[in-house]
């Protein structure tokens, strides 16, 4: 692939997320907001609106206020563990507005007294969580490919299998969602996979992972010469297209050969795509563990892939999320979006110095911690953590 068609490529893609409001009428988005909040009984009350309350999320009248420098850290936070692990970059971002900016709590007071303003803001956290994760998706996908830890045929045939999952999902849920069920299924789906990737490391877990063993360790061996002041050039040593047919795609990675079925991430690709979608995250959660198990592939290259899969996936969902009347707090997204920024440029320089066994240990904790909680809230209506 030459130079101009790569830069065509990206200039497409960035295009193509950037334009995303702009394709939306926000005559809509207003008129369902407004619709909303007039069925809304009105008073002081929690579950109620005061009218000459000052505007807070998504300009509802004494809507939550959420601290600028919280948000900003917050998505800093959201970006380096999206950009260094290959995932949870969205759950992040879905504990960020949900717990720690107090948007849970908040929609909750509506459940009985306006169930329509409570799914506006279930979709608007949905979708707010998938355009942080789709910015740190294209800038972590730019860093791994020049850094030669993107597997470019499997990234591809990975988001293929997505676009039409991220944009049925939306179409066929938006506004039909409580904010209780949403944390629920969140939880569920967070904890499972927590659960399988505690069994990936356990001695029958890594016994059918040797190539991934063996390519890990020569990443790791690599980067410790280079720390040591030996000159190498690491991108020499990066992914590379071997062979591509219509069954079998060959590439190696330091040294060790892999090779996929196109098939399987086409298949997979969809199904993880629509269960994101539905949470509103990226995927990523889901599409390491696809990547370490199925494809037998090492964190160090499921984390670049999983980033370019994540990106394709989110420009769909998003779009379709918008199409369906979802509603976005622009200001919010602004100022998280500089914080997705400046995590995501550091997370894939950071993420050589962690070793393998360690990033999939940090994906565990976290994948219990906030898999257990939302699980409690949404289906038993137990906070088990303040």
């Amino acid at each position: 692939m030459n130079n101009f068609v790569k830069l065509f490529i990206a200039i497409a893609i960035v295009g193509a997320f950037l334009t995303i409001p702009l394709l939306t009428p926000m005559p809509a988005y207003a008129d369902k907001l407004t619709e909303a909040i007039a069925k809304t009984p009105v008073g002081i009350e929690k579950g109620q609106i005061d009218p000459k309350a000052q505007p807070g999320y998504l300009g509802i009248p004494g809507g939550p206020n959420i601290n600028v420098f919280l948000a900003f850290f917050w998505a800093v936070w959201v970006g380096w563990i999206f950009s260094t692990v290959g995932a949870f970059g969205g759950v992040m971002a879905g504990v960020g507005h949900i717990t720690v900016f107090k948007l849970n709590a908040y929609a909750s007071q509506f459940k009985d007294t306006s169930p329509a303003l409570n799914r506006v803001i279930t979709d608007s956290v949905r979708v707010s969580n998938q355009f942080l994760v789709g910015l740190s998706a294209l800038i972590s996908s730019f860093n791994y490919y020049k850094m030669g830890r993107l597997v470019l045929p499997l990234g591809i045939a990975l988001a293929l299998g997505s676009m039409s999952g991220s944009y049925l999902v939306p179409l066929l849920t938006a506004g039909k969602v409580t904010f209780k069920a949403y944390i629920g299924y969140f939880g569920m789906f967070v904890l499972a996979l927590g659960l399988w990737m505690l069994y990936e490391t356990t001695p029958k877990g890594m016994a059918s992972k040797k190539k991934a063993k063996q390519a890990a360790e020569a990443f790791e061996s690599t980067m410790k010469r280079c720390r040591a002041g030996e000159n190498i050039d690491t991108c020499d040593l990066g992914v590379k297209v071997t062979k591509v047919s219509l069954t079998r795609f060959h590439f190696t990675f330091y040294g060790v050969e892999f090779s996929f079925s196109p098939l399987y991430p086409l298949i997979g690709g969809f199904i993880i795509a629509s269960i994101a979608s539905f949470i509103g995250v990226g995927g990523g959660f889901l599409l390491v563990p696809f990547l370490t198990s199925v494809s037998g592939l090492p964190m160090f290259l499921s984390a670049g892939t999983s980033a370019f899969a994540v990106l394709i996936g989110m420009i769909t969902s998003i779009f379709s999320y918008l199409q369906q009347g979802a509603i976005v707090h622009w200001p919010l997204i602004g100022l998280e979006m500089a914080g997705i920024i400046a995590g995501s440029i550091v997370g894939p320089y950071t993420s050589k110095y962690i070793s393998d066994l360690w990033l999939k240990r940090m994906f565990i904790i976290l994948a219990f911690v906030v898999g257990i909680d939302y699980t409690a809230q949404g289906f038993f209506g137990i906070k088990l953590i303040p």
